[in-house]
């Protein structure tokens, strides 16, 4: 598929990285046009530092540089808070990003990520997603954020079971230089959110798929 408008719903900023940096630098160089949807943001309200929120911003600047997105879509909403706000208000900001963008390939977390955030942004997204409000969408998949969804707890019906693989062999690299700019987050290992986990992770999907590295996902929409 090329040409194609693809978006990822970032419940927080890194989750775009973590969970399909690779597959976004692949779209593009085969055409797409890339678009990056931020859920949420950090608020002082919610306990958040004045100088923490001055760098998350510089961050996401030079994110949205480095993957030169068409477009970057902020939300709004205060993290850690999205689960006391109205399920409706939620789906209705969400469906009109979707409005806005009208994208074809669509990046969602993973319905079961521990962090509640994930879940209620999965949650609104998908019903945003319906075929009946957003009949552009072709191709609509859960993504896997190290620290999130291998955190979710192990019951057959909240793991994440990959279906879907992405080689990012050629795009690793450049995955891992775009984590470093989120300098807060990272930590050694073996913390998740670390630049030898992430590269053992897409070691480890590239096993299973045949590759040297991937990105896997959960497919839950595929019209062609």
């Amino acid at each position: 598929m090329s040409g194609h408008k693809v978006m990822v719903v970032a419940t927080h900023p890194d989750d775009e990285t973590l969970g399909c940096g690779g597959t976004l630098l692949k779209h593009q160089s085969v055409g797409d046009s890339i678009y990056w949807v931020i859920a949420t943001e950090m608020r002082e309200e919610a306990g958040f530092e004045q100088c923490a929120i001055r760098r998350r911003d510089m961050e996401i600047e030079k994110i949205a540089q480095s993957y030169r997105f068409a477009d970057v879509v902020r939300l709004g909403l205060t993290t850690t808070m999205v689960d006391r706000m109205p399920v409706r208000d939620v789906v209705e900001t969400i469906a009109g990003a979707m409005g806005r963008v009208k994208p074809n390939i669509v990046y969602l977390p993973f319905a079961h990520d521990v962090h509640s955030d994930h879940r209620s942004i999965f949650s609104a997204a998908y019903s945003a997603a319906k075929a009946f409000r957003s009949s552009c969408i072709k191709r609509l998949l859960m993504m896997e954020t190290l620290s999130e969804t291998d955190a979710a707890p192990a019951l057959s019906s909240q793991i994440f079971v990959p279906n879907f693989f992405v080689d990012i062999s050629a795009f690793i690299r450049a995955k891992c230089d775009m984590l470093r700019i989120y300098k807060s987050e990272l930590g050694r290992p073996p913390f998740p959110r670390s630049i030898a986990t992430v590269r053992s992770l897409a070691s480890f999907r590239g096993a299973s798929a045949g590759c040297r590295f991937a990105e896997s996902f959960m497919s839950l929409k595929e019209l062609w």
